[in-house]
């Protein structure tokens, strides 16, 4: 049992490798702006105020929370570890190999499966843009096997989806439908990734700036079409105005999309060695990156809101041109202007993830829990060359047979999951000497405040809704018995956590980031839960026929 939680020492000092250091801090800054500001902004944030309304603001102040707190933790690892790998090389310093294999997985889950949603968003935009311009792909070519015959099966009132699935060509007894756009852009993207990572940094820079500068476009010309009795819609059921018409429990069922928006902030770490000086570079990028994508996330939350009501946002996959649609504010131009910068965000979203996936795969690899293949680095490009074409398939594939949906909550759980585990291992940490210019996580002794600022945090929730906690034990609710049982849970575990906190003195900054990251985790389904599970199912079985039998740090071990 105890070869299963070996933990591998890494030396801060050791800045060897075969890869090209070349990217400062605001290289990471606008890589982290190009992961941040993407899908979640121009394309999942409509279902989000869908389920939220105007209330998911307050989401995205959770999220931006919980995020700044995981953040200070990556910072940390980032300075002791300056190595490719991200949570999963932070996990087997602090947790040991089977942790680490574990957040590996669920970094391939993360990495991965966000590029299918991302690249299924950007399919959306591309298609809609050229729509605008008079030219028009088939329907068949434009959406997913699966999301048209759902679309079929249930009825569903999209009529592109519908027109799909009715005029697609057969093959045999199948109907030809496929992403065509997808599986362009995603064989694209790749290809850039494989030619290098300066290429990459250069293309991304550029593509960054003309985001930023669209975004403060719609943020200024949307204020002036803001109708304020939009944040407070009336509940048809109730008919009391709201700012969150589907009450708390509403705000938490938009987790899924919210959270995704915030997801490519730890593709940053697995750079860390095509960082220059990364202990200083990294940290210093990551937090800056995080704090300038919730402010303008809280921007456009305000502006979407505030011009349309909420309830229009079922299922809008393009949420920042449909404000300017004919129907609502009617600014055509706006509407042409947005649909072409979110291909090019959406197209920055794409490179950071299908950059962060292989370097992963490149980090399992050389610890020999993956086959030797995936460390194979280009002569000429210094990529982890194999490790990309593999990534590029693995996000290809999927196009063909899965949906939006599916894709966003079976990401967003696999990262809140592995943010968790970052948060957690910083507790495990030992004590280090304070280097002059190195990130440093302040130690501030949770024993008495953590305790404090929970129970506290509970007292004053009960007192703001408190037939939310009469109701706490009734799981039979359809619409917030899910919600409930999570929330239970999670005062369980945090109460578990109050009383190791006042014994073993942890510090404070990472349990918020763990207790604030555990409570996001309260917003996902069953659902999410049991397709979570066969996915970690599936990769223990790869573990145990092949990392644990193959790895070098149990070979080490077992030499000595």
């Amino acid at each position: 049992m105890n070869q299963l939680f070996r933990r591998k020492n890494y030396s801060a000092t050791d800045t060897s490798t075969s890869l090209l250091r070349v990217l400062g801090v605001w290289d990471i800054v606008f890589f982290g702006i190009a992961a941040i500001i993407g899908a979640g902004s121009f394309s999942s944030l409509g279902e989000a105020v869908f389920r939220g309304g105007p209330g998911v603001i307050l989401l995205y102040l959770i999220c931006g929370f919980a995020c700044g707190f995981t953040a200070l933790c990556y910072a940390e690892f980032a300075s002791r570890i300056p190595t490719a790998g991200s949570a999963y090389t932070y996990a087997y310093a602090s947790f040991g190999e089977l942790i680490a294999w574990v957040i590996g997985w669920a970094l391939i889950m993360e990495y991965s499966f966000g590029n299918i949603y991302v690249a299924f968003s950007w399919s959306d935009y591309f298609t809609s843009f050229l729509e605008r311009l008079g030219m028009h792909i088939p329907d068949y070519l434009t959406c997913s096997y699966t999301e048209a015959r759902k679309a079929f099966q249930n009825g569903s009132e999209n009529k592109e989806l519908l027109s799909a699935w009715s005029n697609a060509p057969l093959i045999g007894n199948l109907k030809f439908i496929v992403d065509l756009p997808a599986l362009v852009i995603n064989g694209l993207i790749t290809w850039l990734c494989y030619v290098g990572v300066k290429e990459s940094k250069n293309f991304n820079n550029s593509l960054v700036i003309l985001k930023l500068a669209v975004i403060v476009l719609v943020i200024l010309v949307g204020f002036a079409y803001i109708n304020t009795d939009n944040w407070t819609p009336v509940n048809p059921e109730t008919h009391v105005a709201s700012f969150m018409p589907n009450g708390f429990a509403g705000v938490m069922s938009a987790v899924s999309g919210v959270f995704f928006a915030y997801i490519g902030f730890d593709a940053l770490s697995v750079l860390s060695e095509e960082t220059k000086d990364p202990q200083r570079t990294l940290p210093k990028g990551m937090i800056i990156s995080l704090v300038l994508c919730t402010v303008i996330y809280i921007a456009l939350t305000l502006v979407l809101t505030g011009m349309v009501d909420y309830r229009k946002f079922d299922g809008i996959g393009d949420p920042l041109s449909f404000i300017f649609e004919k129907s609502n504010a009617n600014v055509a131009w706006m509407e042409l202007v947005v649909s072409f910068v979110a291909i090019v965000a959406i197209t920055t979203v794409l490179l950071v993830f299908q950059m962060g996936q292989p370097r992963i795969w490149y980090a399992m690899s050389r610890d020999g829990l993956m086959p030797e293949k995936f460390k194979t680095v280009h002569p000429k490009y210094k990529t982890p060359s194999f490790a990309t074409i593999v990534t590029g398939i693995a996000v290809g594939v999927p196009i063909l047979f899965t949906d939006k949906t599916f894709i966003l909550d079976f990401t967003s759980i696999g990262t809140i999951f592995a943010f968790v585990l970052v948060c957690a291992g910083v507790l495990m940490l030992p004590a280090k000497q304070k280097v002059k210019g190195t990130f440093h996580l302040p130690y501030i002794n949770g024993k008495i405040i953590f305790p404090i600022i929970f129970i506290g945090g509970l007292i004053g929730f009960y007192m703001w809704q408190p037939a939310f906690f009469n109701h706490l034990t009734d799981w039979s609710d359809p619409k917030e018995g899910e919600f409930r049982a999570s929330i239970l849970v999670f005062i369980l575990i945090n109460l578990v956590l109050c009383v190791f906190t006042f014994i073993k003195n942890f510090s404070l900054i990472p349990l918020i980031g763990l207790s604030s990251c555990l409570y996001l985790l309260t917003g996902m389904s069953h659902e999410n839960w049991f397709w979570f599970g066969l996915w970690f199912a599936l990769g223990l079985i790869i573990y145990f026929c092949y990392g644990y039998r193959n790895s070098k740090l149990r070979k080490e071990t077992d030499s000595k």
